[in-house]
């Protein structure tokens, strides 16, 4: 089911809680709020100095992607074959980064069939198929590389990016290929430390001295958070701001165009996930419809959301004392359990409505339908409150 179809005489909802009251869902429900969407794109397309990319992986709904490209974003990071030909399709005119740095052969010509020009790399082995399959001419492939920086959610660099050292040797092979030369990095996600971004900055313009290159642009990657917590809301600007003057100060004239890449940090608040209270455990633990291998598959990773409604079948919220509850999925597998405790009223009932703000990101693309449980319906709000 599309993001604007749903069950019933209406195609467009006012908020949740009318949803609630006229249909009563028994299955999880994401709802998703175009006007949220299109005022972050405008956030970042304003406030970040260079080429704003959508990280397609956090969230590749057709009406996202149709969302963005409408609202002026011209560029998406796919890390696939299958997501290379949804932009193709969804946004012809936009351009495509394979910033997945490890990949199949076959997939590297599929990548290079579909006129894809952005790649990169973080070892030698990767950058040996790219010069084997990938034409030089406008061609750009962009160093991915790593470092012991903290502030982030969870380290990227366990999996991907080479030293700074191996990015220089790197940098220099792209360049004495003939192709475009350029580097990118990923602070990791969820990333609520500018400093993170100053750092690797003031590393990648080291990178270019010790390759004796000037890097044609700089991916400064994802990492921007999302609103996750009810008491901290992210402050783009000032990591916006921290961007353009490290880049500014790290390389002066020898400055290359900035590229973000932001999942994450652009889709997930446009989203809330309406969950419904199965029981209540002899008034202690929480069972819902949905949990860890459904809607919420990352919160054992990166921490509970805790922009949360509790609302009666009625549709109006559920007043009472907070008080920590235990909360489990449906399925019989005892890790679906949400990390810690959740504050939730101390009246709160079986048949109520437990509604995550800011769920957007790594939730519906991870549905896993584990144990017969995970159907959702997907429908589309005015408000999201």
């Amino acid at each position: 089911m599309g993001l604007t179809e749903g069950r019933g005489p209406k195609t467009v909802w006012n908020n949740p809680a009318e949803i609630i009251r006229v249909l009563a869902p028994e299955d999880p429900v994401m709802v998703f709020d175009p006007a949220v969407l299109r005022a972050t794109a405008q956030r970042f397309l304003r406030g970040f100095p260079g080429l704003v990319t959508y990280a397609v992986k956090s969230n590749p709904d057709k009406a996202i992607i149709r969302t963005l490209a409408a609202a002026g974003v011209k560029g998406f990071d796919v890390a696939s074959p299958y997501e290379i030909d949804l932009i193709g399709r969804l946004a012809p005119h936009a351009a495509r980064h394979y910033h997945n740095p490890v990949r199949a052969r076959a997939e590297i010509a599929h990548g290079v069939a579909a006129g894809v020009k952005s790649w990169s790399v973080d070892s030698w082995s990767e950058l040996e198929k790219l010069f084997q399959r990938v034409p030089s001419e406008n061609c750009e492939i962009s160093p991915r590389f790593k470092l012991p920086v903290s502030g982030a959610a969870y380290d990227f660099g366990s999996k991907f990016g080479a030293s700074p050292e191996l990015a220089a040797e790197l940098l220099r092979a792209v360049a004495d290929r003939g192709y475009i030369p350029s580097l990118t990095f990923h602070p990791g996600t969820q990333c609520g430390d500018p400093q993170a971004w100053e750092s690797y900055i003031t590393t990648a313009a080291r990178i270019c001295d010790m390759a004796g290159v000037k890097a044609r642009r700089l991916n400064v990657g994802g990492g921007f958070p999302s609103h996750r917590v009810q008491a901290i809301a992210p402050d783009l600007t000032t990591i916006f701001e921290l961007i353009d003057s490290a880049t500014e100060a790290a390389f002066g004239a020898d400055r290359p165009e900035l590229v973000c890449e932001p999942g994450r940090g652009m889709c997930a608040d446009a989203f809330a996930l309406i969950t419904r209270v199965k029981a209540v455990r002899d008034g202690a633990a929480v069972f819902l419809n949905d949990g860890v291998y459904g809607g919420l598959t990352e919160l054992p990773q990166i921490g509970n959301l805790d922009r949360l409604q509790v609302l009666t079948p009625e549709g109006t919220p559920r007043a009472g004392v907070p008080t920590p509850r235990t909360v489990f999925g449906p399925t019989c597998d005892s890790l679906d359990r949400l990390p810690g405790e959740i504050d939730l009223p101390a009246n709160i009932q079986e048949g109520d409505y437990l509604i995550f703000q800011g769920a957007g990101a790594y939730s519906t693309v991870t549905n896993t339908r584990f144990n017969g449980f995970g159907q959702m319906a997907h429908l589309s709000v005015r408000s999201l409150s």
